[in-house]
This record gives C-alpha cells, sequence and structure tokens, in this order.
C-alpha cells in the first residue's frame, strides 16, 4: 500500500511532463541522491570507491551515450571503445599543451573531439544499416587503435606509449583523493544523465526513435535521416569521450592504447543489451551488473569451498556474458530495466490480484 499515486492530481502540462511525475519516485529519486553526495563519499572504504563505484560510474557514463546511439536511434556501433579513446587523448593533449584550462572544460573539449570523430563515422549509417554497420564502426576500432600505437603525438613521444594523467585539480579543489574522484564522477553523471533523458523525452529523441522502428516511414513524414542519425552519432560519441577521458584520469591514472581495446566495445555493448535498450535506467544497471559480476566471480570459490584459478574465472564471466545475452534476447529483449518496471507496476497493484 505504500506504492500509490491515488489522489495525486496533475493540473498543469509541467507536471503531467515532470520526470519523475509519482511522489513516491521523487522521494526515492532524492533519498539516492543524498545517499551518494553526503554519506558515500564518508562512509565508503577507499577499495569500494576505486574499485567498484568510480569504475560504475564511469562505466554508466559511457553506457548512456552509447544507449542513445544504440537502442534510441537503433544505430550498431562496435566501435565506443574507440570514441572512449579519443577523449582520452584529447584531454591528454589538451591538458599537457594547455595546463591552464580547466579540467571540466578539457573533458568537455576531449568529447567534442570525440563527437567530430563520430560525424565521420556516421556518414556510413545514411546508406548502410545493421550489421553492416556494425563492420564500419568496428573499422574505427581498428583505425584508432593502430594511430594511437603508432603516432607517436598523441602520447607525448613517450618510449613506452604509456602516458600519465595530470593531477586532479577542479575549481581550486584537488580531488586526487578517492572520495573528490568519486565526486567528480557521479557529478558528470548526474549532469549528463540529466541531459540525456530530457533529449530523449524532447524532439530529438523522438526523431531517433522515429528513425529507430521505421526509417522509411519516418522519412515520409518529414523526418530528415541525415539530421537524426548524425546527431545521434554526435551526441553519443561525446558523452562516451567524456566518460573515456574519465576513465583515463580518474580511473587508470597512467594508460596505454590498448586500455581502450576492441573487448571494451563489446562490454559496453553488454551493458546497454543487458539492462535494457532504449532506456536511461538500464545503463545503470547493466553497469552495475558488469562491475559486480567480476568481484562476485573471484569470490565465488572462497564461498563455495572450490579452487578455481584465475583464467577459469575469466572464462567463466565471458561465458555467463553470452549466456545472459541470448538469455535477455529471448526472454526480455528490454533487460533489466523492464524488469524493474514490471516491479513497480505490480508494487502499484499490491495486494490487489494482478
Amino acid at each position: 500500500m505504500i506504492y500509490r499515486e491515488a489522489g495525486q492530481f496533475r493540473t498543469s502540462y509541467a507536471a503531467d511532463q515532470a520526470l519523475f511525475p509519482i511522489r513516491q519516485d521523487r522521494v526515492f529519486v532524492w533519498a539516492l541522491l543524498l545517499l551518494a553526495f553526503i554519506v558515500v563519499p564518508f562512509a565508503a572504504s577507499e577499495y569500494l570507491l576505486r574499485a567498484i563505484l568510480i569504475p560504475f560510474l564511469i562505466l554508466a557514463t559511457a553506457a548512456v551515450g552509447l544507449n542513445l546511439l544504440v537502442g534510441y536511434c537503433g544505430q550498431i556501433s562496435l566501435g565506443s571503445a574507440a570514441f572512449m579513446a579519443i577523449g582520452a587523448y584529447a584531454s591528454y593533449n589538451l591538458a599537457l599543451h594547455f595546463p591552464w584550462l580547466n579540467l571540466v572544460v578539457v573533458f568537455v573539449l576531449g568529447g567534442l573531439f570525440a563527437a567530430g570523430t563520430g560525424v565521420l563515422f556516421g556518414l556510413p549509417s545514411l546508406r548502410i544499416k545493421g550489421y553492416y554497420l556494425a563492420v564500419a564502426t568496428l573499422a574505427a576500432q581498428f583505425f584508432f587503435d593502430w594511430l594511437f600505437i603508432r603516432v607517436p603525438w598523441f602520447t607525448g613521444y613517450t618510449s613506452s606509449g604509456s602516458v600519465s594523467a595530470p593531477s586532479l585539480v577542479v575549481f581550486g579543489l584537488h580531488l586526487n583523493n578517492p572520495a573528490g574522484s568519486y565526486l567528480l564522477c557521479l557529478a558528470l553523471l548526474c549532469v549528463i544523465s540529466l541531459a540525456a533523458k530530457n533529449i530523449v523525452r524532447g524532439r530529438i529523441g523522438r526523431m531517433w526513435m522515429a528513425i529507430r522502428d521505421m526509417d522509411i516511414a519516418a522519412e515520409i513524414i518529414g523526418i530528415s535521416p541525415l539530421r537524426a542519425k548524425l546527431s545521434a552519432f554526435v551526441v553519443s560519441s561525446f558523452i562516451v569521450g567524456v566518460a573515456g577521458a574519465l576513465w583515463a584520469f580518474v580511473h587508470l591514472g597512467s594508460w596505454e592504447p590498448l586500455a581502450f581495446s576492441i573487448e571494451r566495445s563489446f562490454e559496453l555493448l553488454f551493458m546497454i543489451v543487458i539492462g535494457g535498450l532504449g532506456s536511461i535506467a538500464g545503463a545503470f544497471l547493466g553497469a552495475a551488473f558488469i562491475t559486480m559480476l567480476p568481484i562476485f566471480l573471484n569470490q565465488l570459490p572462497t564461498v563455495l569451498g572450490i579452487p578455481l584459478s584465475t583464467a577459469m574465472i575469466s572464462h567463466l564471466e565471458q561465458m555467463i556474458f553470452g549466456a545472459l545475452i541470448v538469455f535477455f534476447l529471448i526472454v526480455e529483449p528490454h533487460g533489466l530495466a523492464r524488469l524493474w518496471v514490471i516491479l513497480r507496476e505490480k508494487l502499484r497493484l499490491w495486494p490487489f490480484p494482478h
């Protein structure tokens, strides 16, 4: 009887179009934000922040960007790790050559470089679709892997090819400590998620979904495929590029091109498939699942008393990912986000029969 909307009247268009029209949802979100911003930075351990929460926040940011392209616009991409690498190396070179720039501005400019590259590799989407488009975006992954390894200018002419990020100083605040890094990633994730949610609820988002559902019918009613598809590539690549800069500067600290290999692209695609295509909440659920599964598998041998090698755990992780993708594609194509929606609907009707 707690999750009820009886007596909650919406008397204006603004109230009807609110992100969370039900009061219980608003209370839950505000409580979650207060917990994340105020309690977690002071109560969580360094291991929890660095090994779990910070990677989750950054991967959720990248998953939000990829979901805009794949889930909302229907354009398959297997080169998301390449756009993460572009954001990371662009931000590194900007911070190296313009040390007076604010770090947030550096991240935004790194995202803009990734967005510009996304336009170039989004042009094939005007002529090809489906698996052919996936192969075209896969070409971006291999090209930038080669570029960042073979062109030493991107790595500052270091002999090893590995680069180190500068200190995390934002608006005069030193955020090299775990709590500061966590708050930086959390703040950027909240801003990006809010912007993404409002984009998909507006004219641009409806344009993307029309192209995804039936591109020929969308073009007949006046929607430009050029504008829709390229705008999706731009917004998605920008968000993924910002996530790549965060992954390099905040999580890794020092990295090499192999940190953004094709395995990272598949990992992001697994997130949005398992979490739920066409859902901002699905990006969060998928990122949480992908982040927690390796930790769970590492602890499983200790709990069960079964000795498993690191290689076996890695193989089990890949097998579980593949099995879950097949399961969700067959049983629940909308992923964990759909299961969450079903749970909410059942709570709204409980204890009455469904």
